[in-house]
């Protein structure tokens, strides 16, 4: 992976967490955090899903992917905060 699309990853990941943080208020982690937990959650939705081909962008398509693997891994999150 070249310097350019690891910044396009981040950039992605980046969109992703901070839509998630929005949509999951309350289990948010700040900026930084919803960037890993962007990332992370993009890495887990193309794990669990594969190409997520809904969109006619394929930057959306990530976006979009990325955003829905947040929401369920900020879920997981929340729910092992509230079984601690």
């Amino acid at each position: 992976m070249n310097i350019t699309g690891l910044l396009v990853a981040l950039l992605i990941g980046a969109i992703a967490g901070f839509l998630a943080g929005q949509i999951m208020k309350g289990v948010g982690f700040g900026l930084v955090g919803n960037i890993i937990v962007g990332i992370v959650g993009a890495l887990l939705f193309g794990f669990l899903f594969g190409n997520f081909n809904l969109l006619n962008s394929g930057i959306l398509n990530e976006i979009a992917g990325g955003t829905i693997g947040a929401v369920i891994l900020l879920f997981l999150i929340g729910l092992l905060k509230k079984a601690a």
